[in-house]
């Protein structure tokens, strides 16, 4: 090429708007095979591609997908939904038309402000989109990192669902077991660290009342992922199975979540703190560790309360590596949990 000439024009039948099919899914909450589903089954397809190939949504195009969510979001038919969003008119801005607002208006979830991936997810769950729901959470993780997933996407979204359920009646029950069965499969798929051998472990579990276990899980996923050995016994441990576990396990640490002041019970929490274990004269105490916003106002006999998935990891991480339990020193409880 002539280097006194000017240089090439960018083409103009493509615009600088325009998305990959991995970006418009995870704007709109779905999986890239539906977007390709779609379009083989329905013609609902990308209007330009890219060298022939590589399929570039515009923002008329992307305004049809959303109109398609939304109305496959209510219970349409993909078939039908597909000849509504084809038919429709999208302005000229790239906003959806006028008529689009009605659909999953009423089903949307109050997500307020939140990333654009707590979005996809909250539309991939209302759909009951399992493999778009999948997707979205291990594509979160991996981008984030599970705390900030947990905090910032995975939470919303799951606060959103259950306020939706309280507010609609039966309404939305399977869209929160749908999503929380997805959290909880994405959550045991995260392998832990190798940890110190011959650690204590943290001992994990809920009251015996309490169904609610999920905020937990996380806790567990992410102190494996540091390598701190875990001990998880989930929803509604009996308080004898928790006594025994305890005494079983000298665990370092033992957490009890209670997602509600009907699940909180302090005379549990006061009994697991006087556990003590080990042979006569090495006796060991673990830390109690009080979870979950049921213990608001509740005073922790010899241990803390914990605040949030981040600040609760950096505390027991910090109990994790001090002095092991079984050597008869509990350590310094922590001094505070944050927020």
């Amino acid at each position: 090429m002539d280097p006194l000439s000017p240089p090439p024009e960018p083409p103009q039948d493509l615009p600088a708007a325009a998305l990959s099919t991995g970006a418009v899914a995870r704007r709109l909450g779905v999986s890239p095979t539906t977007l390709r589903s779609w379009e083989r089954r329905y013609a609902i397809g990308p209007a330009r591609r890219e060298d022939g190939r590589h399929r570039r949504w515009t923002p008329e195009d992307i305004a049809r997908l959303d109109l398609m969510c939304r109305l496959t979001a209510r219970g349409v038919p993909p078939s039908e939904a597909a000849r509504a969003a084809l038919g429709e008119a999208p302005d000229a801005s790239g906003g959806t038309p006028a008529r689009a607002a009605t659909p999953g208006g009423r089903g949307a979830l109050p997500l307020g402000e939140v990333r654009p991936e707590g979005r996809g997810l909250a539309r991939a769950a209302v759909r009951l989109d399992a493999p778009a729901v999948a997707e979205q959470l291990d594509a979160a993780l991996a981008e984030h990192g599970l705390v900030t997933a947990w905090e910032d996407i995975i939470a919303p979204t799951l606060h959103a669902v259950g306020r939706k359920w309280a507010s609609a009646g039966e309404r939305y029950i399977e869209v929160e077991h749908l999503l929380s069965w997805h959290v909880t499969a994405a959550l045991h798929r995260i392998r832990p660290a190798p940890g110190r051998p011959g650690a204590a472990p943290v001992l994990l579990a809920c009251t015996p009342d309490e169904l609610h276990s999920l905020p937990i899980e996380a806790l567990a996923a992410a102190l494996g992922e540091r390598g701190v050995p875990v001990r998880m016994f989930g929803a509604a441990l009996p308080a004898e199975a928790l006594h025994d576990a305890v005494r079983r396990t000298g665990p370092r640490a033992a957490v009890l979540w209670a997602q509600s002041r009907a699940t909180a019970d302090r005379s549990l929490a006061r009994s697991v703190a006087g556990i003590e274990w080990g042979l006569r004269g090495a006796r060991g105490r673990s830390t109690l560790l009080l979870a979950g916003p049921g213990w608001a106002g509740t005073p922790t006999p010899r241990g803390e309360r914990l605040f949030g998935l981040r600040s609760g990891l950096e505390v027991i991480s910090a109990l994790a590596a001090g002095p092991d339990p079984a050597t008869g020193a509990t350590g310094a409880a922590p001094a505070a949990c944050g927020s």
